[in-house]
């Protein structure tokens, strides 16, 4: 399974935002700007992150973008599937919407599909924006201490 632009680079704008909220709302040019994006495929990202209520917009000369939550109430699996659509590496085990095939009932493979969505989902729902923000901070530190070195 494959995750496509979308995905990685919206939750690296969430991950930006995170880090960066308490800057109060932040233009879409800026997340653009230090996570090495275009501003327009950014901005086409914020509309269904706005409507999964995940970020807030803020109009006027000081406007731009904030968090709908905390960081700690954000998973990643959320923003996942908010860009992605259900998490499945086939249809038959979609998380939304299970296609139903004839073999269904006698699939042995289906068990492994079912498997291995369930792997991903625990995985993208036992990290919060918060985990990955102090993440962040951590491998920032280490960095500047390898700098001085």
């Amino acid at each position: 399974m494959k995750m496509s632009t979308k995905g990685r680079y919206g939750l690296r704008a969430m991950l930006d935002m995170a880090i960066h909220q308490n800057e109060g709302p932040i233009a879409v040019h800026s997340i653009a700007e230090r996570q090495g994006l275009s501003d327009r495929y950014l901005e086409q990202l914020m509309v269904p992150l706005k409507k999964a209520g995940l970020v807030k917009s803020v109009r006027g000369p000081q406007g731009g973008y904030v968090l709908a939550k905390e960081p700690k109430d954000i998973t990643v699996g959320e923003i996942i599937r908010t860009l992605e659509g259900p998490i499945a590496p086939v249809d038959c085990v979609s998380e939304d919407y299970p296609e139903e095939c004839e073999r269904a009932e006698y699939c042995v493979t289906r068990l492994i599909w079912s498997k291995v969505r369930d792997s991903i989902a625990e995985v993208l729902d036992s990290f919060s924006l918060e985990d990955l923000v102090q993440e962040s901070r951590r491998i920032s530190t280490q960095n500047r201490y390898m700098y001085y070195i």
